[in-house]
């Protein structure tokens, strides 16, 4: 019973930068490692980036390692990705989602937030 509301999402310009932002009601937030997946048009949503529930542990896909960091507060029930350096093909719907572990996309639920659009133009 986990709802998560993603936000921070817009159109840039290529290179220039984002912070997402995904907070967590329902369940003890600090329990759950955290993933950020993207949908572009056409394609599957997939597995970008995870969070171990202590922030001590991190995932990214090769495409965005050096470009995008992702973090979380706890007392906020927030996690976050930093976005730079932004790219056309960057473009896509993100969402967030609890994971089994930080690396891999499996989770404990089929559970969504609604997403928020980054669209980062040439």
């Amino acid at each position: 019973q986990v709802q998560l509301v993603e936000s921070g999402g817009g159109l840039v310009q290529a290179g220039g930068s984002l912070r997402l932002s995904c907070v967590a009601s329902g369940r003890t937030f600090r329990n759950y490692a955290m993933g950020w997946f993207p949908q572009a048009p056409g394609k599957e949503r997939e597995f970008l980036s995870g969070i171990s529930w202590s922030g001590d542990s991190t995932y990214y896909a090769d495409s965005v390692k050096g470009r995008f960091t992702i973090s979380r507060v706890n007392a906020l029930n927030t996690v976050y990705l930093h976005m730079n350096s932004l790219k056309p093909e960057d473009t896509a719907n993100y969402y967030c989602r609890t994971l089994r572990t930080y690396d891999r996309s499996a989770s404990f639920s089929d559970t969504w937030g609604q997403g928020t659009q980054v669209t980062a133009s040439s």
